[in-house]
């Protein structure tokens, strides 16, 4: 689903991307205070953030922290959109993409909670139709299983289904995890995925009786009084409407504005839009350890301590990194794992319980320290980690008596160092390149109509003296092949926003003719889902 960037910057998940520095000035707005004081540390935390927001050309961040059961902070600063006055405040609702994750496997926890369905629960047991691609793992996959990123799928795998928009159902993605290979054992290590929460999704649908998006809002959503939230992008954005809009830097260079994007077949892997405000509410009732206060003013559960402990407890170990760069080497962690739709690691002896999203335009992150009842939110509506992290790190290290520590700097660094690294990486590509080589074929040996097992059909056409390009069920994946040498092409998407522009080789057989597409990503910086490499194009033969 959504965008997630696994570049390991201080040895856990995080974002980063190109970043030039020209965004548009706008001072913080609508800080509301909470009841609970902040600490001298966080005295300069609006300036702060708008620093952070400037440095990393991010047109508008929104912020919220609670301690102690108590909202600390919630603000925003800087634009909902650039070139428009409105500004982000703490009800700006936005895409929180992957952050959704912890909302799905929340919902399953309730379902447990009331023995409608064990986490132990084969999921063949629950969609007798389900099926992997290897008969072991589909006997043995559990419903824990489906949260942890363990199923020895690789990284990303499928997520060309639904990303960018598809016009697949829930139901067809899942029944084409059949056709997609395992790059690994079962549960012999991790490999983040967005697919296996479509099935999540539909255990939860086929054990409720109800849309997961229906499930949420009145399980989750009504009792919180989470009235800013919903479960999918907005059919429509009034003027009046505080929602923020993502920004992109086309071809990694241009900020501009992307179009709003809604994810209707893997809407529980990341499809949820809210605001800070609300999100207080979900990180207060997760540190009270499932518990809130109803509207009455009486006290509820919304999940067990026992089915949160598991939520938490580390289930799939991740293996630590080293940071980047040295300025990142204080966030380095002792251990790192993902729980049930959860991260967990640690900072400074804390356990920190979290997770990031990513989405067209729009990036956050989310983070619990349990020991200390603190919750820190960062909503963003630009594609660059850099800025979640630095305001996240801050805020953790005022909590923690942590010595200061320039993280707008350290992660500046950072992704000066990952730009640095994608240029070095086009350069190797440009000197392997033989420069005066031709396609071996005629553009018309190389347009007909390939099928990969589990994507299904990808076209090439003649049009105009040059080949396009056309994924059958994704609209934006539509471009140019532009000749790039021998019989390698690379595919220049129409829609620049994507940065996902991939090499295209076409594989001859003894006869001259195409046998097999591979493709893979042209820039080291393209977002993972884009899993170009896993295809396995073959021509379809025309019928007779």
């Amino acid at each position: 689903m959504p965008r997630l960037r696994h570049l390991l910057a201080f040895g856990v998940t995080s974002f980063a991307f190109a970043l030039t520095a020209h965004a548009q000035d706008a001072a913080p707005a609508s800080v509301a205070a909470g009841t609970e004081a902040r600490p001298a540390a966080l005295a300069d935390f609006d300036a702060y953030v708008d620093a952070t927001r400037k440095q990393f050309d991010v047109p508008g961040i929104a912020v919220a922290i609670v301690k102690d059961g108590k909202v600390v902070l919630e603000m925003g600063s800087g634009v909902r959109k650039l070139g428009e006055p409105a500004k982000v405040d703490a009800h700006t609702q936005f895409a929180i993409a992957s952050n959704t994750k912890a909302f799905t496997a929340a919902s399953l926890a309730i379902l447990a909670d009331e023995h409608k369905l064990d986490m132990n629960d084969r999921v063949i047991d629950r969609l007798p139709w389900f099926q992997m691609s290897d008969p072991y793992v589909t006997r043995e996959m559990r419903v824990r299983d489906l949260l942890a990123h363990r199923s020895g799928l690789s990284l990303g795998a499928g997520d060309l289904l639904y990303w960018p928009a598809t016009s697949y159902t829930t139901k067809e993605v899942v029944q084409r995890l059949r056709y997609v290979p395992l790059a690994n054992s079962f549960r012999a290590g991790y490999a983040y995925d967005n697919i296996l929460f479509a099935v999540a999704g539909l255990v939860i649908e086929q054990v409720s009786g109800k849309p997961w998006a229906d499930f949420v809002r009145e399980r989750i959503f009504v009792p919180l009084g989470m009235t800013e939230s919903q479960s999918h992008a907005p059919d429509t954005i009034g003027p009046n409407d505080d929602i923020a809009t993502g920004h992109a830097k086309f071809d990694f260079k241009d900020l501009k504005p992307v179009a709003s994007m809604s994810w209707s077949n893997n809407p529980t892997a990341g499809g949820i839009y809210t605001s800070v405000h609300d999100l207080s509410k979900w990180m207060n009732m997760q540190l009270a350890g499932g518990k809130y206060t109803d509207a009455s003013g009486k006290e509820q559960r919304l999940f067990s301590e026992k089915r949160q402990a598991e939520m938490w407890s580390l289930i799939t170990p991740i293996a630590i990194s080293e940071p980047n760069v040295p300025e990142l080497k204080a966030a380095k962690p002792n251990f790192s794992g993902y729980g049930e739709g959860w991260f967990v690691s640690d900072y400074r002896g804390h356990k920190l319980v979290w997770h990031t999203g990513g989405w067209p335009g729009m990036v956050s992150r989310l983070t619990l320290v349990p020991d200390l009842k603190l919750g820190i939110v960062v909503l963003t509506n630009q594609e660059t980690g850099a800025a979640f992290q630095a305001v996240t790190m801050r805020a953790l290290d005022a909590y923690m008596d942590a010595p200061k520590t320039d993280w707008i700097a350290a992660y500046a660094a950072s992704v000066k160092k990952m730009e640095g690294n994608a240029d070095d990486s086009m350069k190797k590509h440009e000197a392997a390149r033989a420069k005066g080589s031709k396609p071996s074929l005629p553009l018309d040996g190389y347009a007909g109509t390939y099928r990969d097992p589990w994507y299904g059909d990808v076209t090439v056409a003649k049009q105009g003296g040059k080949l396009v390009m056309t994924f059958s069920k994704t609209a934006q994946l539509t471009g140019t092949l532009e000749p790039w040498q021998h019989d390698t092409f690379i595919a220049r998407w129409n829609d620049r926003s994507l940065n996902g522009d991939a090499f295209v080789n076409f594989a001859l057989d003894p006869d001259g003719k195409v046998r097999e597409v591979r493709m893979e990503p042209v820039s080291p910086l393209t977002d993972f889902s884009f899993d170009f490499q896993d295809l396995r194009l073959a021509p379809v033969e025309a019928s007779k």
